[in-house]
């Protein structure tokens, strides 16, 4: 099979690097268990990263990013996965080290894959992806605090992708729930997906240097780290949860042991590229049914690939407010 598709390629040109759309071919591809033709992707922050020649993202160049992908097997040469079959894979190293969902075809393990559940359509999991996925593993770790249900839970950098998305979950479940927002002009937005109270992140960060705080957080979902999430953990009630999934403000924590001996808070970090499958599968079937965001679709933008370069710019900027859907099928 010779077949040829489009696919956004990331090359290193004396130190630089230059994006570009390409016409590859399904023989370009590594060895895998799996040919799949995307459909839908989406994008998220350590994509931008690869696209902007992160090593720490990824290794080796000329590279296809794209850690989230939903299509349709092609070619499949183990029992469990079939041509026609409707899937997902997020993570792994799908866009990392691996020729990603950036591409109209991907080749992959059967181990990376996910047949789509009942209850979403490919559109609807990639308007979810990677970012979903994480909400979902943080909504989790919330739902086992107990008194986060009757107290108010926080969720920081609320316009990005996990940030939203987790929003409207935890609004949908009944949760009253504070946003940590930079844009100011976010407002409307926020409240719209069920925002009771919106803080700055000067509001959001304590100067005081105090080892703790009075407690206004019954949980938290932190998306930036940094002084935003020492503070949040500072303010977090007795047996609060608060969890961890980014470092886009700073990986640096400062913190003292005291919220951890004193009020017994939990600080969970939340890695979904090495979720386990079974796992990943009870995530995503409650992303399906009871979880799945109410405002799903008002979160999302759509483009076709071809207007993919201008967005890695905007969310490198920090300028992206929602998620971003790639419709690799308009492309081609």
């Amino acid at each position: 099979m010779n077949k040829k598709f489009q696919a956004l390629v990331v090359e290193e040109r004396d130190s630089t690097f230059f994006r570009s759309i390409q016409e590859k071919s399904v023989t370009d591809l590594p060895e895998g268990e799996l040919l799949i033709r995307v459909l839908w992707s989406s994008l998220n922050y350590k994509d931008a990263l690869s696209a902007t020649g992160n090593r720490g993202v990824t290794r080796g160049y000329p590279h296809t990013p794209g850690i989230d992908a939903a299509g349709i097997v092609e070619e499949s040469s183990v029992e469990t996965f079939g041509p026609g079959d409707e899937v997902i894979v997020t993570s792994y190293d799908l866009g990392m080290n691996t020729p990603g969902g950036f591409g109209q075809y991907i080749r992959v393990p059967a181990a990376w894959v996910l047949r789509l559940p009942e209850g979403l359509t490919l559109k609807e999991s990639m308007m979810l992806g990677t970012a979903g996925l994480t909400a979902g593993m943080s909504v989790a770790a919330l739902c086992h605090c107990h008194g986060s249900e009757t107290g108010e839970v926080l969720v920081t950098g609320a316009t990005g992708g996990v940030g939203c998305l987790a929003v409207s979950i935890l609004a949908g479940l009944g949760y009253s729930v504070t946003a940590v927002s930079g844009k100011h002009d976010a407002a409307a937005f926020l409240s719209e997906l069920g925002v009771k109270k919106i803080l700055s992140r000067e509001e959001a960060t304590d100067t005081t240097g105090r080892p703790l705080l009075k407690p206004l957080w019954a949980g938290v979902v932190d998306t930036v780290g940094g002084d935003i999430l020492a503070t949040a953990i500072k303010s977090t009630h007795t047996k609060g949860v608060v969890t961890c999934c980014g470092n886009v403000a700073s990986p640096e924590l400062n913190l003292t042991v005291f919220p951890f001996i004193l009020r017994g808070v939990s600080l969970i970090g939340i890695d979904s590229q090495n979720l386990v499958m079974e796992r990943r599968k009870g995530i995503w079937q409650r992303l399906a049914t009871d979880w799945k965001p109410p405002h799903l679709k008002e979160l999302c933008r759509e483009v076709p690939l071809s207007e993919l370069d201008e967005q890695i710019t905007i969310i490198l900027k920090g300028g992206q407010t929602g998620r971003i859907l790639v419709n690799l099928g308009a492309s081609s």
